[in-house]
């Protein structure tokens, strides 16, 4: 390298430095720390080692880079302003401002060029596996010979914190099984954490952990040696069969007076040592958002590079098409996040009545799945090791592991880093990815769906054995406050259907709503309803299974299960003179988005209700009102049967009709 490419380098990647220091100082809030420290990494990713078109962010082959440590956010923000990304200087003015498009932590749909919301640590990394999962997934199944149409990699800068997670040792043990060679992580290995020296506690060997992983583990031993990351980069890159971590020793905070140490981790400089810093790199003291026009001419070579890439993959894609019309016909339907013509004819409808079959809803879920897994290619997961209790299993497509064109992925116990993996999978584009494990263990799960929900990526979270009807397996395995705790997540909606055509039902609407949404699903068999009653009330989240009553003496709601206990219950208060109406409502994000009109004619505000539902009560409070009654479960559950844990718990005909009774009397 020459003595000018390397000034330029250098005066390239101290503007990235400062835009994010003076951000992080105006706003007197943020991390400088890490920018300071991982500029050199950013700069060669982002202007010579990735294929990237910053005019087309959402382009389908583009490298994709995850910033796990999203707490260094004025790094990403300041590298794609630089690249030339939709993200003009005001908005690095405004880090961390309301309304601005550089939030404190990375925001997946809010910042041009953000591959998924980051900050939690280590659920970039579990991210970040997913998308190398698709991109092999999806490689396999549509590129042929001489036409890749899917061919990149994905980088991942984390830190210490990240590593410490568990939810990074779920998801690199899997990466490795999976052989993941097109996943490359840089490991900011600066010896500080927030508290202090990482060895207060963190003085694992990470090499041989990741070595055990079946990983390549490079070595940087200076994070400002250009040419050594360069290649541990290009090293990387010609491993194919394992994924790669290069550890890079950067010192955190580099030229700053507080470099080294923790107190660069979490604040801003202040006036005082934002200047020495500057001093210290030869930067202008006072300026500020400085950009030399050497260097931003520099960083401005990558908007022609990325759309000449960017170019040649469109004239491939054009042979391939001409080539390969079919599979290129449907790879254009699935990066578009469109269903196949016609796909919903092939939901499938369960025979009702009092001779027919009961169905758990698990089993009706699976019979769904195999029914649509035809028209539905992109439907693509598995489950937490428990793919024969959730049926959540394709019965005609291989395993992924074995061959990466297999639908079925068996994800390990790693509840937590399988649901960071869908939401990676879904953030990628081309798959409607799924994961499954008990309803209990939504525990394990819930930061991961939060962050699908905080993103509102078509993430699909499949849960069985969703009450204490799933019996002897006792309080440590019967979800309790689980739906409700699930309910309460902003935009994640909610499907907990009451038999086989609702189940049919909510898989339809889980497919076509295009954003994160969970289902609770029975172990136990349940009665099969009409199949034109649930296919036309699920749409609507709540709906009357009992049309033909017009005039109630009191409403009985219920979701799942619990839905035939209220119509065996409404039949009892018939026989003692009582109409009930009985309202199944299957998801509660959906009926609260119907209209104020329908709301009322289902549930009008006169009429007496009672709920029923075995879990927490807490939430049906504002669908009953003030002359209503609350039946749920508000204690942990108890091991036994599931027809007697549920009789002894409350959930029971005869606790609805004394109470309904109750409430008429009233």
């Amino acid at each position: 390298m020459s003595n000018q490419q390397n000034e330029l380098d250098q005066l390239s990647i101290n503007a990235l430095r400062f835009l994010a220091v003076d951000g992080i100082e105006k706003a007197k809030s943020g991390h400088p720390g890490a920018p300071l420290g991982c500029a050199p990494i950013a700069y060669l990713l982002y202007h010579k080692l990735m294929k990237h078109d910053p005019a087309a962010p959402k382009w389908i082959d583009r490298d994709r880079f995850v910033l796990s440590n999203g707490h260094a956010s004025m790094l990403l923000y300041s590298s794609l302003h630089l690249s030339g990304y939709n993200l003009p200087m005001e908005q690095l003015q405004q880090f961390r401002q309301y309304g601005s498009h550089t939030p404190g932590h990375p925001e997946y749909g809010e910042t041009p060029g953000v591959e998924v919301t980051t900050g939690p640590l280590g659920q970039g990394f579990g991210m970040a596996v997913g998308m190398a999962v698709a991109e092999k997934h999806m490689a396999e199944v549509y590129n042929r010979d001489g036409h890749a149409v899917i061919d990149h990699h994905t980088y991942v800068l984390c830190g210490d914190g990240d590593l410490m997670e568990g939810i990074s040792h779920e998801t690199a043990s899997l990466a490795g099984t999976l052989g993941l060679g097109k996943l490359i992580v840089l490991y900011d290995d600066n010896l500080i954490s927030l508290d202090g020296p990482t060895e207060l506690s963190y003085t694992e060997d990470v090499t041989r952990r990741f070595e055990s992983y079946n990983w390549q583990v490079l070595s940087v031993a200076d994070g400002n040696d250009l040419v050594a990351i360069e290649d541990a980069i290009k090293a990387a890159k010609a491993e194919t069969t394992r994924p790669t971590l290069i550890r890079v020793r950067t010192v955190i905070g580099f030229g700053s007076p507080k470099a080294g140490t923790n107190k660069v981790h979490g604040e801003a400089l202040g006036a005082e040592a934002v200047a020495a810093t500057k001093k210290n790199l030869g930067w202008p003291e006072d300026k500020s958002f400085y950009v030399p026009d050497e260097a931003r001419a520099n960083w401005d070579t990558i908007k022609p590079r990325g759309k000449a890439a960017h170019a040649a993959w469109d004239a491939s894609f054009a042979e391939y098409k001409t080539a390969y019309p079919a599979p290129a016909t449907e790879f254009e339907r699935v990066v578009s996040a469109k269903m196949a013509d016609g796909w919903e004819k092939s939901i499938p409808s369960f025979p009702s009545g009092a001779e027919a079959k009961k169905v758990a809803t698990r089993n009706a879920g699976q019979v769904v799945m195999n029914a649509i897994e035809k028209v539905v290619p992109e439907l693509f997961g598995g489950a937490a090791d428990l793919t024969a209790s959730t049926k959540t299993i394709f019965k005609d497509s291989a395993s992924f592991h074995v061959k990466p064109h297999g639908r079925n992925v068996f994800f390990g116990v790693r509840e937590f880093g399988m649901m960071a993996m869908v939401n990676g999978i879904a953030a990628h584009g081309g798959l409607i990815p799924f994961g499954s494990t008990f309803f209990v263990f939504s525990d394990y799960c819930r930061p991961a769906i939060r962050l699908g929900a905080l993103m509102s990526t078509h993430s699909l979270y499949v849960f069985t054995h969703d009450t204490v009807g799933l019996g002897e397996d006792g309080p440590t395995h019967q979800p309790i406050e689980h739906l409700m705790s699930l309910r309460a997540i902003p935009n994640l909606t909610d499907f907990r259907p009451a038999d086989a055509n609702e189940t049919s039902a909510c898989w339809k609407l889980a497919l076509e709503r295009k954003s994160a949404s969970f289902m609770a699903l029975s172990r136990q068999d349940l009665p099969v309803f009409d199949a034109a009653l649930t296919f036309a009330g699920t749409p609507k989240g709540a709906y009357s299974m009992t049309p033909e009553v017009t005039k109630a003496d009191v409403i009985l709601i219920g979701a799942g299960s619990e839905v035939t206990t209220c119509l065996t219950a409404a039949a009892e208060l018939k026989a003692a003179g009582i109409t009930a109406k009985v309202v199944s409502m299957p998801s509660f994000k959906i009926y609260d988005e119907q209209s104020a009109a329908y709301k009322a004619e289902l549930l009008p505000a006169e009429t007496p209700k009672v709920s029923l539902e075995a879990g927490a009560t807490m939430g049906w409070y504002k669908y009953v009102g003030s002359n209503g009654a609350v039946i749920g479960i508000d204690r942990f559950g108890a091991s036994a049967p599931g027809p007697i844990a549920m009789e002894k718990l409350g959930i029971s005909v005869a606790n609805v009709v004394e109470h309904a009774k109750k409430l008429v009397k009233k």
